[in-house]
């Protein structure tokens, strides 16, 4: 038995389309769904050890910031 996790999307017509491994085309198979909303007030976050990973991991030429220019003068907000 194999397990697969995912999120995904449940349509207004209530249809939730599940694509499957290649390897199992034309294989008979049950399939057991259990499903729980997710909670949408979890924030979005960098993964943990996301910048521990990644800073200073860039080879290529130094990067450089170009001078920007003047910024122009805008009506104040009310």
């Amino acid at each position: 038995m194999e397990s697969i996790q995912l999120k995904t999307h449940v349509g207004h017509d209530g249809l939730l389309q599940i694509k499957l491994p290649s390897e199992i085309a034309g294989l008979e198979v049950e399939v057991v769904v259990i499903y729980q909303p997710v909670d949408k007030t979890e924030k979005r976050s960098w993964s943990p050890g996301f910048f521990e990973k990644t800073f200073g991991a860039w080879v290529g030429e130094p990067m450089v910031r170009e001078p920007q220019g003047e910024f122009p003068q805008r009506e104040p907000l009310a």
